[in-house]
């Protein structure tokens, strides 16, 4: 899923606080309560960085230009716990986890795979789910994935610096794997016939497949074994409540709810 690479080069920042998260303020009010037995972050302020192209976990709303997905409502659910603000961020991903890794930010929203290389750089949280990884496909693709790796003429994408490029690659040795800035561009290439297939996580295939319906399907299934968490500055105590934050939230039913709304999990 997503991930991986860990470019040096600098982050690209939107530069702006989404007018979707000025509604934070659900998420959490300075003078709050935190639920009870959970840490009480006394209405801090938590940045949290957000790619704003990858749904269901984020994107913005086209109607409303404002940011949407699985990553703001948990993470305002997670604040309304913890009494906390979140303050989100749109972020490039080239550059995210040295980013991170410098607390830059406080947080990172971003449907991120949990890895041991990844680990040796920042802090994740408890898994909140796991996926896998899929090849997705136009419509009418027929092929079987066997055929579809034997076919000299089958282009495959992917995004640049995530796990999908590492699995594209592996599973596709015989092929010039073309990688993309951002899923969404790898979609557009898609539709418009310039490649045949994106290595992508099922949640995210079924979110691009619900933004473009009828258009694209899951013509494979390749990997179902990635977790996804939240990332953190390495030693951040935000870490410790989030944690126990998703704790309550698996125990009262919220965090399953919350996954079946955005597709996560059936």
């Amino acid at each position: 899923m997503k991930k991986v690479l860990f470019s040096l080069s600098v982050i690209v920042i939107a530069g702006i606080l989404l007018s979707a998260c000025g509604a934070a303020a659900s998420g959490g009010t300075a003078g709050g309560q935190s639920q009870a037995g959970l840490p009480d972050l006394k209405g801090k302020a938590i940045t949290v960085a957000v790619e704003n192209a990858y749904p269901p976990f984020n994107s913005i709303d086209s109607t409303t230009n404002k940011g949407v997905g699985w990553d703001y409502e948990t993470t305002l659910e997670i604040c309304k716990r913890l009494n906390c603000v979140a303050e989100f961020k749109q972020a490039a991903w080239d550059g995210i986890f040295p980013a991170m890794a410098a607390g830059e930010y406080d947080m990172l929203a971003d449907g991120v795979t949990i890895t041991e290389e990844r680990a040796k750089t920042v802090d994740f949280s408890t898994p909140y789910v796991t996926v896998g990884q899929v090849l997705l496909v136009r419509n009418d693709e027929t092929s079987t994935l066997a055929q579809f790796k034997s076919d000299a003429q089958k282009l495959v994408g992917t995004q640049i610096g995530t796990t999908n490029e590492i699995v594209a690659k592996k599973t596709f040795p015989d092929k010039q794997v073309q990688s993309f800035d951002d899923f969404g561009a790898a979609v557009l290439a898609l539709l418009a016939n310039d490649i045949d297939g994106v290595v992508i996580d099922n949640v995210s295939a079924a979110g691009f497949m619900k933004e473009q319906a009828g258009k694209i399907k899951i013509g494979s299934q390749i990997t179902s074994d990635e977790q996804l968490g939240f990332v953190f500055p390495p030693k951040s105590d935000l870490k410790t409540a989030v944690n126990a934050a998703l704790a309550a939230m698996k125990a009262d039913g919220t965090l399953d709810a919350l996954n079946k709304k955005w597709g996560l999990s059936q």
